[in-house]
Parts: C-alpha cells; structure tokens; sequence
C-alpha cells in the first residue's frame, strides 16, 4: 500500500486491488496486515489464434472475396489523433480482413 494524499488528508491506497485505508493528520502508520491476492482471479486472460473463442463483436457486411454475409469488426487509430478511426474486418468464413477508412 502507498500513502496517497487526497482532499488534504493521507489514505493508503493498494496500487493494485485499490483499497483505501484512512490516515488521521500526524498518525503514524504501520502495515500489519498482508492481502494475498488470487493470481487467477486478478490476471486477464489471453486467447490465442488458434483459439475458436469469438474476440470481437459480429455485424452484416459482404466479405468482398467470398461474398459471405458476416464479419467480425474492430477500430484502430490508424492515423493521426484528430483523423477519425479505421474500422476493420475479417470475414467469418473464409478470414478475409479487409478496412474501411470513416
């Protein structure tokens, strides 16, 4: 936990769950108590390619290659901040990606 002042007043704040203990003005502190945390539980998860789990949302669109009728989406900034996002996608049936500028 690392102190954290806040309104004027210290907290201990645990950089990596975020709970917060209050401090009183010129109290001494010492940490006694020992949170194990579940690595399981607090890791994310990653799916490889192989994986057949779904990663991104579906939507109707015509895979130019296969003329199939679903596609899997996601955005990117590909260009500078003030340009608006690429949006890609990739065929369900064949895995064709193709991109559409906005």
């Amino acid at each position: 936990m690392h102190p954290v002042k806040k309104d004027g007043k210290v907290e201990l704040v645990c950089m990596r769950c975020g709970r917060k203990e209050k401090i009183k003005d010129g109290e001494n502190f010492k940490i006694t108590e020992k949170i194990e945390h579940d690595a399981a539980k607090d890791s994310i998860p990653v799916v490889d390619q192989e994986s057949q789990v779904q990663k991104h949302p579906t939507t109707t669109i015509e895979c130019p290659k296969c003329g199939n009728d679903t596609a899997e989406w996601w955005t990117m900034q590909t260009r500078s901040s003030d340009e608006p996002e690429t949006r890609f996608y990739r065929c369900t049936k064949c895995k064709h990606t193709w991109r559409e500028y906005s």
